[in-house]
């Protein structure tokens, strides 16, 4: 007698095992994440919530922070710090000049000490510079520009943050001094594609200065002016 053959079952198919969903608190902090959080510490500080020597600690950590949740803890404890680390859709992190550009940022630190940074060099779209009993230098006079909008975050306690730019782009900006001096000598090009600096920040007992050095400028808008003009 024959055997019955039993129906072969269906294999089911392997499932992969769900990708693992990251916390809020681990996903990576962008530029944009930290400078939001250095402008909460920069407004209690201001407003005598924050002591200078506990504003430039949070900063310093504010800087080396990788993800959001290492930045939250930093403006827990302080009114503005309410919501997500992320902007909202009608948010500018800048209160003067363009969107915050793309690209990692540059970041010039000086703690009882100087950093320069000056000669033929490619700038990037976003430089925050830190004075902390020391001085900063940012020369772009002979600086190359890759992106017409450079914005330069600028914090200076008990030291300096000086800027200079040549004569021929634009430089805006907008800060604050408190018991200290927040100067920039406010210039535009006649050439509407010039590059454009931007110098946002603040000093507290220093001071931050943003002018064009005299005689310097960009040789690519001398060399087009030149054609323009048929020399």
């Amino acid at each position: 007698m024959d055997l019955e053959k039993q129906p072969q079952q269906p294999l089911t198919p392997a499932v992969p095992p769900p990708a693992e969903v990251l916390n809020g608190d681990d996903i990576r902090a962008s530029d944009a994440d930290r400078d939001r959080i250095a402008d909460i510490l920069r407004e209690a500080m201001a407003e005598g919530r924050l002591t200078a020597d506990e504003h430039a600690e949070r900063v310093d950590l504010v800087y080396r922070a990788k993800t959001v949740g290492e930045l939250q803890p930093l403006v827990r404890d302080l009114p503005a710090a309410s919501g997500s680390t992320a902007q909202g859709p009608g948010a500018r992190p800048y209160s003067y000049g363009p969107e915050a550009p793309e690209g990692p940022a540059d970041n010039l630190v000086a703690v009882f000490s100087s950093s320069v940074r000056k000669g033929r060099w490619r700038v990037g779209g976003r430089t925050n510079a830190f004075a902390l009993f020391g001085s900063v230098e940012i020369d772009l006079t002979e600086a190359l520009f890759g992106q017409r909008f450079t914005v330069i975050n600028a914090t200076s306690i008990f030291g300096s943050v000086e800027v200079r730019v040549p004569e021929n782009i634009s430089l805006r900006g907008n800060g604050t001094g408190v018991f200290g001096g927040f100067e920039v000598k406010s210039l535009e090009s006649a050439d509407p594609e010039a590059p454009v600096v931007v110098v946002n920040g603040y000093a507290v007992f220093g001071s931050v200065e943003a002018k064009p050095k005299r005689g310097k400028f960009v040789a690519d808008l001398q060399r087009r002016l030149r054609k323009h003009l048929g020399h």
